[in-house]
């Protein structure tokens, strides 16, 4: 089956103190491009998120929001006093009073305003936070990648669809080929028969032009070539092959239905391969979502 880049999923969890709200969503991309969207309390651990991730998505533009909401009962006043480090700034404090013979004052009262002294509940992540969170995270992943299954059998459908358009399109070419052959023998009769009337024509030069024309014109191995790479792209596509195989099968369909259209030199036949090309076009557009 084939799997789509484009992909939604959301799940929450809950700890002791937080509930998780996490959302996964996805756009065509060539290569990974991963933005996280994450509380400031998980900072530190983005790179290993990312790597987590990464070892679950291969392309796509992805963004990852993490909503974090401290649960009732938690009292978001109550914070934990960073012992050493009051110590730490009480001696330096004392130490450059003494030495300037300063009253000291309210020490302890201007340490308790300096950054990192008190570290409230919910600026500190603890382990059963982090994997309720991670928890939330694979869940919503789960469903990202049922949304992408989900997503890519619905383009599988379109794809094999608008390549059997083009091999059905493939017979009508075959149909308007006679007639351009017919068409294309009566207008060289006739300019033959012209040419007989006149005397001081090179008979083995006019023979010479003649098959290097109707080389020209033949679309044999266009014709054959075009079947081959669209059987070929129906495979893949059973094969679960990605997007860049079936953007590679494509780009080769368009060069025999391009080389088809400048041979063509018949009304009807371009017709046949401009709807060829729209066909193709629309391949071109899907298998873009391909990962």
């Amino acid at each position: 089956m084939l799997r789509s880049m484009t992909g939604y999923g959301n799940a929450d969890s809950v700890s002791d103190k937080f509930t998780f709200k996490v959302e996964v969503k996805s756009l065509n991309g060539k290569y990974l491009e991963l933005n996280l969207r994450l509380p400031k309390i998980f900072s530190e651990k983005e790179m290993e998120l990312r790597n987590h991730i990464g070892n679950r998505i291969a392309r796509g533009t992805v963004t990852l929001f993490v909503n974090l909401e401290k649960n009732q009962g938690n009292d978001e006043s109550v914070g934990k006093i960073n012992s050493e480090l009051v110590k730490n700034y009480y001696n330096q404090w004392k130490a450059v009073s003494d030495e300037l013979g300063c009253e000291s004052g309210e020490i302890l009262a201007n340490i308790m305003q300096m950054p990192e002294v008190i570290k409230h509940e919910d600026e500190i992540i603890e382990d059963e936070d982090w994997n309720a969170c991670l928890s939330a995270i694979d869940a919503a992943l789960e469903k990202f990648d049922a949304f992408r299954n989900k997503e890519g059998k619905v383009l599988g459908d379109i794809l094999r669809s608008n390549c059997m358009q083009i091999l059905k399109l493939l017979k009508e070419v075959e149909q308007h080929e006679i007639e351009r052959l017919e068409s294309t023998k009566t207008k060289l009769l006739k300019n033959l028969n012209e040419l007989s009337l006149k005397d001081g024509f090179d008979k083995n030069r006019f023979e010479q032009e003649l098959v290097y024309y109707l080389e020209k014109l033949d679309i044999t191995e266009e014709k054959n070539r075009l079947q081959t790479h669209c059987n070929y792209f129906l495979e893949s596509m059973n094969e679960n092959s990605g997007g860049r195989k079936l953007s590679f099968i494509s780009q080769e369909m368009g060069r025999e239905i391009n080389t088809m259209g400048a041979k063509a030199g018949h009304a009807e036949l371009q017709k046949v391969v401009v709807k060829m090309k729209e066909e193709l076009e629309k391949i071109k557009e899907q298998v873009l979502n391909i990962l």
